[in-house]
């Protein structure tokens, strides 16, 4: 983990491997912000879907009881989703450094639909 100063924010900038360790404490609340079709290709179980170009920063709930952890497919929309909300006042975020593709590159479970059936299936890429 690595921290960095967005404004008057502190954005925690965390590897694969810590975010799933936390998730599976059920210590954070995990945010998806790719859109739902990257979501129904592959998403990482438990994460919620709050698509970047339809939920805005504003309506995620950045203040419950658990950290809010960010990711996408790459980092980069996450990273813009963390600044808004950094400008809307939330001093604490993280984000998921490399996204979904760093994910799956760990070769950390994740949950695919098979598209000739729609059923859910676990998959590793390790």
């Amino acid at each position: 983990m690595h921290s960095e100063t967005i404004g008057e924010a502190v954005l925690e900038n965390w590897a694969p491997e810590e975010v799933k360790a936390a998730l599976d404490r059920h210590e954070i609340t995990l945010i998806d912000v790719r859109t739902p079709g990257e979501y129904v290709q592959g998403h990482i179980e438990g994460a919620l879907l709050a698509p970047m170009a339809s939920v805005p920063a504003a309506d995620l709930p950045m203040a419950g009881d658990k950290p809010v952890v960010l990711h996408c497919g790459s980092g980069k929309r996450s990273r813009a989703v963390a600044e808004a909300c950094a400008a809307l006042g939330v001093t604490s975020l993280i984000h998921m450094d490399g996204g979904f593709m760093a994910w799956r590159a760990a070769g950390l479970p994740y949950i695919s639909i098979d598209p000739a059936n729609g059923s859910a299936h676990r998959v590793a890429d390790a």
